[in-house]
């Protein structure tokens, strides 16, 4: 690829896969790599230029994947080392990458790094991980608290210190500043990267670079010194992409990450469009009301942010955040409508966009009844501790029906056959009862489907370079209901409108929004025209060409 070439990933739909939850081929109930390959045709057919695919590695599966006991193993319950590398070849017939999620905050309390590094203060790898003395009253270090819920310190008597955990209890923290660890995950990463990987999605990655004793947990003072030598070590000359998910990102750091002069990352997962949602003291458990003005605000600053350098990654959900449609369209009455909407006014901005597993046919919440549904570690904890403060169980529960990360791994929705077309066995997590009118395979049937309209996206992307290079601009910021930009390249303008309500609305529109040009995609119907005055149906989205 010459230096004037744009990136493949750039022209790209991606779509993430959740294993445990996509397709299971031998009936256990859980999802498989010989389940994906056999979707991998549905795929193609979508549109798809690369698979995040979540964790495959072997795991006790404490957090579902993310606490890995061995990176260059897959988990029995997911295949063999044989059935990756035939999901790579496979994928690749296909023109579709594999991108690994890449999980090197921190690793399994049962990965032999942390076995050794437990067994003796003055083990070899002691300090592959993050070890501190008690405090004087012999409690944990200091007061800071997991992610998940209650301390992020756990005392091992063995050895008399406490180790950090960030998240799980079994999910230690790996010591970035360690130059024998950060040496072992590079090769490790290497051994991926010469399997045929077409790059990684870095979990938390904003994390690696703390400072624990000065109270620093993201964004620390040597992240960038650790990208930039993964990026040396690693990734430097191959035709790959790389995103990192960064919580703490924010516009103004953003290329630190992924300008062209970073040497770092390919682009960012960064969430200031979902935490703004979230309550300043329960979070995402008690959310806010939506707020259309606000989201727009942030959408348009980190366009606005990346816009001469740098990448935005596009995504409305992923395994950790709730059904697209359920949070930001209206999942009862305008489902096919509003999962459109949301698929034309994200995919038409600049950036990559990112299509989470059912998203592409409307799958919604889970809407749980009982806490026994739930199988999410964050949840259960936070379920326990909030409980425990007086938050009413019932309060909690509709909280987590809207948020729980177990909205997005009910098992994806293929047929209305039982089991959902998933699994011939009993699911690792109740299917959405839903699933006998919402499936793939009636969606595929349906030349106007939202499955449909999604593989429509995808081709405008392949076809058009204005979506890919275009400047964006939005229109009426200020407008309680209405998502509206334009994108221009070369003489050519992109005109996106959107009702975001479950109401009609007739809209006065500013004159540099009228247009008349090329119908490329609507939900309602085929438009080619913006006038003064503008009528628009509940949800109702559409693009122009002129």
């Amino acid at each position: 690829m010459s230096e004037t070439t744009a990136p493949w990933w750039k022209s790209a739909t991606a779509y993430q896969i959740y294993p445990r939850s996509f397709c299971d081929s031998n009936g256990d109930g859980i999802g498989d790599i010989p389940g994906i390959i056999s979707k991998l045709d549905y795929l193609a057919e979508l549109g798809v230029g690369f698979i995040w695919l979540s964790p495959v590695y072997r795991s006790p599966m404490a957090d579902n994947g993310y606490d890995i006991s061995d990176y260059q193993d897959i988990a029995p319950e997911f295949g063999t080392l044989d059935d990756f590398d035939r999901l790579l070849a496979e994928a690749r017939q296909r023109g579709i990458r594999i991108v690994m999620d890449l999980v090197v905050n921190h690793s399994s309390d049962e990965h032999p790094w942390f076995i050794e590094s437990r067994a003796s203060r003055e083990a070899d790898k002691r300090d592959f991980y993050i070890w501190r003395d008690p405090a004087e009253d012999g409690g944990p270090p200091n007061d800071l608290q997991s992610f998940f819920g209650g301390p992020a310190w756990t005392f091992d008597a063995s050895t008399g210190q406490y180790y950090l955990h960030l998240f799980d209890r079994k999910q230690p923290d790996l010591n970035w500043d360690n130059p024998a660890l950060r040496s072992e995950i590079w090769r490790m990463m290497n051994w991926w990267l010469d399997r045929g990987v077409g790059g990684f999605r870095m979990d938390v990655i904003d994390l690696i670079g703390k400072d624990i004793d000065r109270g620093i947990t993201a964004d620390g003072p040597r992240l960038h010194e650790y990208l930039q030598e993964m990026h040396r070590e690693t990734l430097a000359g191959r035709d790959i992409v790389t995103v990192g998910e960064a919580w703490s990102a924010t516009p103004e750091n953003a290329l630190l990450y992924s300008g062209r002069d970073s040497r770092e990352l390919s682009m960012v997962f960064q969430f200031e469009h979902v935490s703004q949602q979230w309550d300043e003291k329960l979070g995402k458990w008690k959310p806010r009301p939506f707020d259309l003005v606000a989201l727009k605000r942030t959408l348009n600053k980190w366009q606005s942010a990346l816009a001469q350098d740098g990448w935005n990654s596009l995504f409305w959900g992923n395994h950790d955040l709730p059904r697209a449609v359920s949070k930001y369209g209206d999942d009862t009455h305008y489902r096919v409508e509003s999962a459109k909407m949301l698929a034309t006014v994200l995919h038409l901005m600049k950036g990559t966009p990112y299509i989470y597993q059912g998203e592409e046919f409307g799958m919604t919440n889970a809407a749980f009844t009982d806490i026994d549904q739930f199988k999410d570690v964050e949840t259960l904890n936070f379920y326990r501790l909030q409980v425990a403060d007086g938050v009413a169980p019932e309060d909690f529960i509709a909280g987590a029906n809207e948020n729980s990360r177990d909205n997005a791994r009910t098992p994806v929705q293929w047929s209305d056959a039982p089991g959902a077309g998933f699994t011939t066995g009993e699911p690792w997590i109740d299917i959405n009862p839903n699933y006998t009118d919402i499936n793939a395979e009636q969606a595929r049937r349906d030349p106007a489907s939202i499955y449909a309209h999604y593989r429509h996206l995808a081709q405008l992307r392949k076809d058009l370079p204005l979506i890919v290079d275009g400047e964006y601009r939005p229109w009426l910021e200020a407008h309680p209901q209405i998502l509206a930009y334009s994108r221009h390249l070369d003489g050519q303008t992109l005109s996106v409108v959107a009702n975001v309500g479950s109401t009609p609305l007739q809209l006065d529109v500013p004159p540099g929004l009228q247009v008349r040009g090329q119908a490329l995609i609507g939900n309602y119907g085929a438009r080619a025209q913006i006038g003064a005055v503008l009528d628009l149906a509940p949800y109702e989205a559409f693009a122009i060409l002129s």
